[in-house]
């Protein structure tokens, strides 16, 4: 059986996948039953993706729709790139990606145990091998409920605190989830806030990683309300996808993954094994490099503490 390939993203034809599978009906009337053939079948969802979405300076071009069951496979190419969808047989229904359910839960398992990385050991004085600069830019790949990822998150946050702005640094998400809705959930609203309300960001998610509360440190962190439904509504996907194209283009396979300068990096999850790692990447490292962090590996999971 021909193998389905859950579709990602790598181009301005991130408006129209999503890691998950999702579809969207397509009118055409409510009595509406007739077949399509291949041709019309092609016609149909080039005209859906470019008259809904897609941006107007951006054209779809379908190049074939092979029936597959009681489904097209619809082959597109979006600016170069080429993309598989699926669409119901009479077009009321567009899939943008599929799951093969004979290997989905096999493959799934696998993910989960790439995605949610056991701790690395903490080597304080490890050079991560990254490229040098004035002001090393930190990118910290998670997975919002991942209990690595938010380990990773407690020994980062200090180090953050402690180099300020001579660094240019950011929590971001990979391009997957494994824990759920809630998972898919929080990510969005943690994109928003990031970038919409960053100051306050900087309240929420030690909040949340302490409380495991969106609600309660949403409350906390003085966050507002409607600048934030806003954002869920209108660009949280958006900002979302920018992170996941990003994780996709540095190789990210697992939460937590730390770039450093555009190269992933190795360093503990400890605070000073972060801030050694980091250190080792500024030209001329600042005073701030001299201070003791420490070098305890916190919790996995929600809470405080070091395991």
């Amino acid at each position: 059986m021909k193998k389905i390939i859950i579709i990602s993203s790598l181009s301005l034809f991130l408006i129209l996948l999503m890691v998950s599978t999702w579809s969207i009906t397509i009118p055409v009337g409510k009595s509406a039953k007739k077949i399509l053939g291949p041709e019309e079948a092609k016609a149909a969802a080039e005209n859906f993706i470019n008259n809904n979405l897609l941006p107007a300076n951006v054209k779809a071009t379908v190049k074939s729709a092979v029936l597959e069951g009681n489904v097209y496979n619809i082959s597109l190419n979006v600016s170069g790139k080429d993309y598989t969808s699926y669409m119901t047989r009479d077009g009321s229904k567009f899939f943008q990606s599929g799951l093969d359910t004979a290997t989905y839960a096999q493959e799934n398992a696998a993910n989960q145990a790439a995605g949610n990385q056991a701790p690395a050991p903490a080597q304080p004085n490890q050079n991560t091998n990254a490229p040098k600069s004035d002001k090393p830019k930190v990118e910290l790949f998670v997975m919002t409920y991942c209990p690595y990822g938010l380990q990773a998150e407690k020994g980062i946050i200090p180090v953050f605190e402690a180099l300020g702005d001579k660094i240019d640094a950011s929590v971001k998400f990979v391009h997957y989830f494994l824990h759920g809705d809630k998972e898919e959930q929080e990510t969005y609203t943690q994109a928003c806030i990031r970038d919409q309300q960053t100051a306050k960001y900087n309240n929420y998610l030690p909040c949340f990683i302490a409380e495991g509360d969106s609600a309660k440190c949403q409350t906390s962190a003085g966050i507002d309300q409607a600048k934030l439904t806003g954002c869920l509504a209108a660009k949280s996907k958006e900002i979302y996808q920018a992170d996941s194209v990003a994780s996709q283009s540095y190789g990210v396979q697992g939460s937590p993954t730390l770039v450093i300068n555009g190269v992933q990096s190795n360093a503990g999850r400890d605070a000073a094994s972060y801030l050694a790692g980091i250190c080792a990447a500024f030209n001329d490292a600042p005073a701030e490099c001299s201070e003791q962090l420490s070098s305890a590996s916190p919790a996995a999971g929600f809470g405080a503490g070091a395991q």
